[in-house]
Parts: structure tokens; sequence; C-alpha cells
């Protein structure tokens, strides 16, 4: 990806914090204005509903003023007063009643008119079912200026009465008026708001009777009405949010009210054209911000990515290219003339090291670490063909002994400089290996031109040296090994052309060319090698453990993985044929993989059997020295989920050292991811007790030559003694190998080992029988002792 958007480049980050600086601004100022337009439109919503519910009662006032003053015309009609004075029992006088109230009905558009007698029961009426208004009217008689609202089914009334006089109050009429749509389409003409009346008959849901509603709508109200009154607030209906307040009618058994809604979504639309505008220029803006934050990061990264890049080019060792120092910036500007002044320093100091560690300061031709170098490089380029030319002058020290060393020197460097002559044409490297031997390298070169070489050589070297006035005669031994054919390894091919020049020295015949007759164990090696490689690849090695018990519980608690070799023709490999080969040839790295991999696995099958081992596992001089080594350890360990605390790995004191600074560090990253660290062999070594103390270690193996001699040499006891509790005092552990007797065994338990294992517990079995024989087994009769032989120890 661009370096811009990457969050682990320098431009990513600056370009990244400034878009999130800015994104998060705009982000909350969008907020605050989203927040507070909803904020505006849900009040100004509110303040419309509250006088939606001021529209509805003025509606329903003046529509019960309309039907109050209808009332009292007819209750003052003198016709209508005359009807109802003559006797209901004379024929006609009902009817007359009946059509009064008709006609008066229709003229103000009432749904029912009626009228009462002055014990409130129906005379007439222009709808059946006026007696069901009785209780209404009894309700208007206590206040006969107002009107209420009376429910039958589900249809809703506005009801008025009036008392009818003659001159003396004879009777009541009583008009009602439906709650129907056109009500709510007034209020809707006036306030703009949709409604809907709603009833809830009693103990049952609120049901809407009428409303002023799109269908959908409608429906969805019906759906999410239910036995509380509606709250209000917002409900979404057919896919819009409304904004609702309810407006109670009629409280009691029966309850009524008209919901007021209006849409929240349409009041809030001519924001949105706003809110896309903002959205815009914000988009615009951010656009425009990562344009600037680029550039300006891009100004900031480029002249520290040429100093990176200065700097890579001196990892690889290229001293030679300046460092740029071109940036306006003062602080990178003077890191680039650090940079430089740093190049410089180490660019000297390079040719200087350069001369010392490979640069032959007598004769000024490359030394030994360079000509192995030199092919190495070669090998790695991968070719194979060439030859490697080893020569070594005859009756040398003898010139050293009769005319001195500064004789020798002089002699040494004029043939250096006749070799050097003879080499230029050929494009050979020359080098001085040591003393008086020198080596060629025939990029390219077969057997045939190699001999060719050494013949023109040791031609050449017929003629006299004259140093000063000694006249001195010239012979030497070549050895020639050819590149494939001999070895594709440095150290080998040095080796067998030195074998094939030690040859020709011996026989006198100039020069030699490798063959395997020259050394006999080269083709077994080789096809020990070849066929050990095969092992791995073809499942030949076999896990074998030998125990190791707890002398003090009698108990046991792991065990030692050793590697055995199943060859199919040679049978079962004892491990000194193969494991110090194994380690000169840098093969031990891929065996001790295999047993870390094998012990891992067998672990974790204890554990499923209900065993809790520590397995230990050796580890080479050429193990401890890879610094990769806790890493190939941990992505080994990782798919088997095996904890490091059930692996022990055992370092020989040797191992540690060859190199202690080395050892010391990749002993610490082991223990820091948790692995026990045994030293090996204690007391074999030459190592002292100030690395000792340094080493991060738990363990120390007492070697079997002190734990098996020490029943009959006092030396030997106090050893394993004083190395007891040295241990101990340092706060490690200890065991012995080389258990051999129950007497053994007693002499250390008293002496405080903790740990042992030998032959006398269990020699080293195959890993298929551990678990079942870690179950059967049971601690040695304890009646031997030692008390003798710890009182001679004093």
């Amino acid at each position: 990806m661009p370096a811009w958007l990457n969050p682990r480049r320098l431009e990513g980050r600056i370009v990244g914090l400034f878009l999130a600086l800015l994104l998060v601004v705009q982000l909350l100022s969008f907020t605050a204005i989203h927040t507070g337009i909803r904020h505006n439109a849900e009040a100004s919503l509110d303040a419309e509903l509250q006088t939606g519910e001021l529209v509805l009662r003025r509606l329903l006032e003046q529509r019960a003023g309309k039907l109050r003053d209808a009332a009292e015309l007819l209750a003052k009609d003198y016709g209508f007063r005359t009807t109802i004075g003559l006797s209901l029992a004379e024929e006609g006088t009902l009817e007359t009643i009946k059509d009064a109230l008709a006609n008066q009905g229709e003229r103000v558009g009432a749904s029912m008119v009626a009228y009462f007698d002055g014990q409130l029961q129906p005379v007439a009426a222009t709808r059946d079912g006026a007696a069901s208004f009785g209780s209404t009217l009894q309700q208007l008689v206590d206040k006969p200026d107002g009107n209420a609202l009376a429910v039958r089914g589900t249809d809703v009334f506005q009801v008025v009465a009036v008392q009818v006089r003659t001159p003396a109050p004879v009777g009541w009429v009583l008009m009602a008026f439906q709650l129907d749509r056109e009500v709510l389409d007034d209020l809707q003409a006036l306030s703009g708001l949709d409604s809907a009346v709603l009833l809830q008959p009693a103990g049952q849901r609120w049901q809407g009777t009428v409303a002023h509603l799109p269908p959908q709508a409608a429906e969805a109200l019906t759906q999410q009405l239910g036995p509380q009154q509606p709250a209000e607030g917002v409900l979404t209906l057919g896919g819009e949010r409304q904004r609702v307040r309810f407006v109670p009618l009629l409280l009691g058994e029966q309850q009524l009210g008209v919901l007021l809604l209006r849409s929240l979504d349409a009041a809030l639309a001519p924001y949105r054209q706003l809110q896309l505008t903002l959205l815009g220029i914000t988009l615009l803006g951010v656009a425009v911000f990562a344009l600037v934050s680029v550039l300006l990061a891009r100004g900031i990264s480029n002249p520290i990515k040429a100093l990176s890049g200065a700097a890579r080019r001196l990892e690889r060792g290229d001293y030679e290219t300046p460092v740029p120092a071109t940036s306006p910036l003062v602080e990178v500007h003077k890191l680039a003339l650090a940079l430089e002044s740093m190049r410089e320093g180490i660019r000297r100091r390079d040719e200087l090291v350069n001369e010392l560690a490979y640069v032959d300061t007598l004769t000024q031709l490359p030394n030994r670490a360079r000509f192995a170098q030199v092919l190495q490089f070669h090998l790695d380029l991968g070719h194979t063909r060439g030859a490697v030319l080893m020569l070594d002058l005859d009756r040398f020290k003898h010139v050293n002994d009769v005319l001195g060393h500064d004789f020798g020197d002089r002699l040494l460097q004029s043939v250096a400089l006749r070799l050097q002559a003879l080499c230029q044409p050929l494009q050979a490297i020359l080098a001085r290996l040591s003393g008086d031997e020198f080596a060629l390298l025939l990029p390219h070169a077969d057997a045939r031109e190699a001999s060719e070489v050494a013949l023109a050589i040791l031609k050449d070297f017929e003629q006299p040296l004259q140093i000063d006035d000694e006249t001195i005669d010239l012979g030497a031994g070549i050895g020639i090994a050819l590149l494939g054919e001999h070895g594709l390894d440095v150290n080998l091919l040095l080796g067998r052309a030195e074998l094939a020049m030690y040859a020709a020295k011996t026989r006198q015949c100039g020069s030699l060319l490798y063959h395997a007759q020259l050394d006999a164990g080269s083709q077994e090696s080789l096809s020990l090698l070849s066929e050990l490689r095969r092992a791995v690849e073809n499942d030949e090695l076999r896990l074998f453990l030998q125990p190791k018990i707890d002398l003090q519980r009698g108990k046991v608690i792991g065990a030692e993985a050793l590697v055995r070799w199943q060859h199919p023709t040679r049978g079962l490999v004892p491990p000194m044929q193969f494991i110090p080969f194994a380690e000169q040839t840098g093969f031990i790295r891929m065996l001790s993989a295999w047993v870390l991999a094998g012990s891992a696995r067998f672990s974790r099958e204890a554990r499923d059997a209900g065993l809790t081992l520590r397995l230990s596992v050796n580890l080479s001089t050429r193990d401890l020295m890879d610094q990769e080594l806790p890493a190939k350890i941990e992505a080994m360990l990782a798919p088997l989920e095996v904890s490091p605390g059930s692996l022990c790995l055992e370092i020989t004191e040797s191992a540690i050292m060859d190199d202690p600074e080395r050892a010391l560090s990749t002993l610490e990253h082991l223990h820091a991811m948790g692995f026990k660290l045994s030293i090996d062999d204690f007391g074999t070594g030459y190592s002292s007790l100030a690395y000792l103390k340094r080493l991060p270690v738990d363990e120390l193996k007492i070697d079997k030559s002190f734990v098996m001699a020490m029943e009959r040499d006092l030396d030997d006891a106090r050893i394993v003694r004083s190395t007891i509790e040295l241990a101990h005092n340092l706060g490690l552990s200890v065991v012995a190998e080389g258990l051999e007797t129950a007497k053994a065994w007693a002499m250390l338990a008293q002496l405080g080992c903790d740990e042992g294992q030998g032959y006398f517990i269990c020699k080293p079995m195959p890993q298929e029988q551990f678990i079942a024989w870690a179950k059967t087994w049971q601690p040695p009769d304890d009646s031997v002792t030692a008390e003798s032989t710890l009182a001679r120890l004093g």
C-alpha cells in the first residue's frame, strides 16, 4: 500500500493523525448540528401538537354550540311546544313530534334528535336506541349549558340537551352529533395535524374508531395499540416516524381520546439538504486536508527515507556512497551530517579491520579467513566447477633455523611475488594460509587445468631465489581438490586439498589430486551423512527414555530423551557412531530438533495418560551458538500446545565455555521462555564459578564418573557431596548420573541429592514402554544404608 496509507510508516501516521483530528472535529460538529436540528424539530412539533389540542377542543366546543343553538330553536318553536302540550293519546301527536324532531335534525345535520319528558323518559326520537342516551341526559341536566360525549358501541357522539318550557318545564330536547372524520378533517385543515379517535372499552385494548391517516399508517397504529394509554413520544407508522400527543376526552370505564400526530421525518426533511451540504463540505475538507497532509508528510518523510536508504547501504557494507544532506529541516540536516560522519568513521575502521582480519601483514596477500570467505562466496553463487590448490614449501623450517626468521620472512615475500606473477594471467585468487602454506582458487578450472597450473608453479620454482648473497633452491608439495567432485563445503575442500598436499610431499611427487584412498574414512563419512539425512526423512530414528527419579520421595518425575538410529541394514546404530559425526558436520541441529519435537509429543501423551513428566533434552555446542534457537523451539512447540516447563534443556560445560557471552544470551532467552536449564556432566569441564553464578540455570548434573566411583573412592564421594552443597547454596537442584547400585542410591539420598538416573533404576527404553513402566515402578528396598561410607567422609 502507499506509504501515506500505511499506519506503520511516518507518512501514514502524520496523515492518519491529521485526518483523524479533522474527522473527529467534523463528526462532533455534525453530531451537534444533527442533535440540535432534531431537538428543535421535536420541540416545534410538540408546540404544534399542543396548539392542535387547543384547536381540537375549540372545534368540539363550536360543534356543541351549534347543536345547542339548534336544540334551543326547536325548544322555543311554538308549533313544537303546542304539539308536545297535546295529549299523547290523541291520534297523530307522536308522529307530529317525530316529524318536528326530524326536520330540525336534518336542518343542522344532527345524527339523532330525541324528546324526553320531565321524568327523563324518551317520548320520540329520529332513530332507535334513544333510551341509551338517558344517562348522558342525566349528566346534562346537572349542567344545562354543557355538552357531553357518549359512546354507543364503536360510535362516539357529542350530545347537548335543552329544556322545553310551555311556559313550565315539560321535557327535554336532546341532540347528538357523531364524532366522525369531518371533525378530524377540520382539525387537519386548521392545524395540519393528522389524528385518530381512540376508544378503550372496559378492560380491553385501545382501538381506533375513525382516523385521518393513510391506510398503511392507520393499520400500523392499530397493531401497536395496547391496553395502556398511548404515551407521548415518537411512533413509527408505515415506515415514517410520527411525533404524537394523546388528548383524553372521556374517562371512566370506557376511555376516549384523540391521538394527534405530526410527521417527524417531514419536519426534518427541510434540514436534510443542509446536512448533505455540510457533509459535502466535510468530504471536500477531508480531501483537501488529506492532500495537504500527504504533501507535508512527504516533505518530512522523504529526507528521512533518504537517510534510511543511506543507513541500509551502510548495513550492506557500502561505505563509499556519501549520505545526502539536502533537507531544509534543520534536525534532519543535522542527522544527515551525523550519519555522514559515522559513514566516514566506519569506512576508515572497516578498511583497518579488513586489513587486520583478512590481509596477511607480511605478504599483503589475503589470509585464510579471507580465502575461505571468497571460496564460500564462489560456492554460494552456485559454481560447482573450480579447483583449490594448496602449496607448502620444502625445507622452509631449515631456512628459518639456519638463516633466521627475518630471512625466512623475506623468502615468503619473494615466493608471494612469484606466485602473484603466475596467478595474474589465470585470474586466480592467491592467499597465504599460515607459515609457508599458500592456497590458490582457480575458478571454473577442471582437473587437467588445475594440474597444469600446479606443474607451472613447480617448474617456476626450479629457478632458485637470490636474496642478498644467498641462493635458495625452492621446492613445494601441491595438493589439488576439485569443487563439486570433492565437496561443496569450504572446510571440506581445504581439508582434502591439505590431505593431498601432505601426500604429495610424502611421496615427493610434486603435486597430487585428491582421491578417496587418501582418506580411508572419507567415503564412509559421506555415506553416513547421506544416510543420516534419510534416517530423519524415513522415520528411522527412535526416541529412548531413561527414567529420572526423585531420590527423596522415590517417585518417577521425568526422563532423559535419547536418540537411537534403527538402520534398515546396519540394525541399531550406537549413538557414538553417529552423534560425534553429526556434531562435526553440523547435522546435530537437525537431530536436536527431532528429539525436541519427539519429547514434546511424548510429554503431551504422558499428560493425557495422567503422568506429569519433565523430559530432559541435550543441546550441543552448535545448538547453543544458534541465536535463533529460542524462536525455532517456540515455533516447534506452539502447534503441540506443550508448556516449556515440561522440558529441561541440558548443556555441557564445554559448550558454554566455547563462547560464554553468546551462550549466556541464548540461555537467558530460553530461561525467560520458561524452560528449565541444566548443566550436564558437571565437574568434567573447565568452567569457572564466575560464569556459573551468571548462568540462568536451574539444575546441575553430576557426571557419572564421580557417582559410579564414590562408593570406593572417598575423593569422588567428597566431590559429589561438595557439588550437592554448592548447587543447593546457589538455589539449584542436583541430578546424579550413573546410579548403578542400591548403596549409591542410599548415599545420594542421604547427601541430599534431589534426583538420580542410571542402570540401577532402569536402562533407556523405547518411549512406547515408558508410560506402562512408570505406572508400575516401585522404589527399591530402603534397608540398604551408607552410614559407614558417609562417616568416613567426616
